[in-house]
């Protein structure tokens, strides 16, 4: 299998669940939309599916 290089924006990830939820009714705020960001990345970190580059970050 090959490997990609993905970047996971926690930004981008709040703004898409805004989108969402907003579609079905919900008016989330932005808290709440940051800790669905954040759940969600740790979800991914937990499930291998991302990998946390620490040297990207430091990088900015």
């Amino acid at each position: 299998m090959k490997e990609i290089e993905v970047i996971i924006d926690t930004e981008e990830i709040a703004e898409f669940f805004y989108n969402e939820l907003t579609k079905r009714g919900y008016v989330p705020g932005e808290e709440e939309l940051g800790e669905l960001a954040d759940i969600t990345f740790d979800y991914l970190l937990n499930k291998c599916i991302i990998d946390e580059d620490l040297e990207f970050e430091d990088n900015e």
